[in-house]
Order: structure tokens, then C-alpha cells, then sequence
């Protein structure tokens, strides 16, 4: 039906959303499901809006923690940095839901702009630290700073080893400050500080 193109699949229910909206929150199995899925995405507009409140199929993805379709859309020209009616980015998404992976996937198109602010002037990183996510706190801090010390090619090689070096020192604070509020030794924190120490 999709490859017949009799469908018109930038339609929005009465609910506002497409059918490219409504297969970005579905679970796929096969490889088969995912070629059906992909070919969808190429027949209409990856970046429509829903009615209601604004969301892309990339935020909807985002928020759901599909990854897969996330690659997809992307693969398919979905822009990282438009907002919804509150003005949310799908990386502010991805920060207020705890989903590190995708936050890692959104900063590293050339065109994701962390410093985006929504109707609240809150940032990715301002949201990612509201809710608690200090992991992703941390990825979004170093990307700025790296951002802001990018210089040319020259000094390419060595603001990227100064990025690592900073995400190290970064992670390495992260997981002792946890240690410390813990107030123990869980399985999970002795092996991060093994690593580090």
C-alpha cells in the first residue's frame, strides 16, 4: 500500500498526528517491519508537525526511546532543532526522558544546537539536570564547551583530545559525587571507580 502511493501519508488523524508520526512510536521486530517503516518515511514529510501540540515524528521517537526509527528519521532528513508549540527540541526530549544513546545519536549531527531554549528558557542541560540525569548532564556540558573551542583544522586534532580529556574528568567527578551521595558501595559504582581510579 505504501509503495502504491494510493495512501496520503502527510494526512493527520483527529488526533493531529501522520502515519510517519504514528510508526515512529512503533516497536519493530523484523528487518522486513523496519524496510516497511523506512520506505514510509521517504513517501512524505519527516518533519511535519502534529496539530495539537507541534511534535515531530523525531520528538515523538525521542520521547518513546526508539532508537531505531530515531536513526531512520534522521537518515531521512529529520531536523534535529525544530521545537514544538513549548518551544522543545527532540535533544531536550531525549534529555527530560534519561535517554543518554539518543542524546549521544542528536549531538553528533553537525546541526544539533544544544543551546536551544524553550518557552520556559530552559536548556537541554537545564532539563537533563531537573530530572535528575546527571549523565547526560555531563555529555551535554562537554559538547558546549567543545563546541565553543572548536577552531579549524589546525587545532582540530587537539580540541578533540582535549574534549576526551575533559569528558573523562567530567564522568570521573560524576561517579564519585554519586559514590559520595550514595552513601555506599554498590556493584555498580565499585566498577566505575575501578575504571577511573
Amino acid at each position: 500500500m505504501v509503495s502504491s502511493n494510493v495512501c496520503n501519508v502527510n494526512q493527520q488523524n483527529k488526533a493531529g498526528y501522520t502515519p510517519i508520526m504514528l510508526a515512529a512510536l512503533a516497536a519493530v521486530e523484523t528487518p522486513e517491519d523496519m524496510r516497511v517503516v523506512e520506505q514510509l518515511f521517504t513517501k512524505g514529510n519527516v518533519n511535519a508537525k502534529a496539530s495539537q501540540a507541534g511534535q515531530t515524528a523525531l520528538m515523538l521517537a525521542v520521547s518513546h526511546g526508539r532508537m531505531d526509527m530515531v536513526q531512520a528519521l534522521l537518515a531521512q532528513g529529520a531536523e534535529v532543532n525544530l521545537q514544538d508549540d513549548e518551544g522543545s527540541t527532540a535533544l531536550m526530549c531525549a534529555s527530560e526522558h534519561g535517554h543518554a544513546g539518543i542524546v549521544k545519536l542528536l549531538l553528533s549531527q553537525p546541526d544539533c544546537d544544544a543551546t536551544l531554549t524553550d518557552s520556559d528558557e530552559s536548556t537541554a542541560l537545564s532539563i537533563a539536570l531537573e530530572a535528575g540525569h546527571n549523565d547526560i548532564a555531563v555529555l551535554l556540558y562537554a559538547h558546549a564547551n567543545f563546541s565553543k573551542g572548536q577552531t579549524g583544522v589546525c587545532g582540530s586534532a587537539v580540541s578533540q583530545l582535549l574534549y576526551s580529556m575533559q569528558l573523562l574528568l567530567l564522568y570521573y567527578y560524576y561517579c564519585v559525587s554519586v559514590f559520595f551521595l550514595t552513601g555506599g558501595c554498590s556493584s555498580q559504582w565499585q566498577v566505575s571507580l575501578r575504571l577511573w581510579c
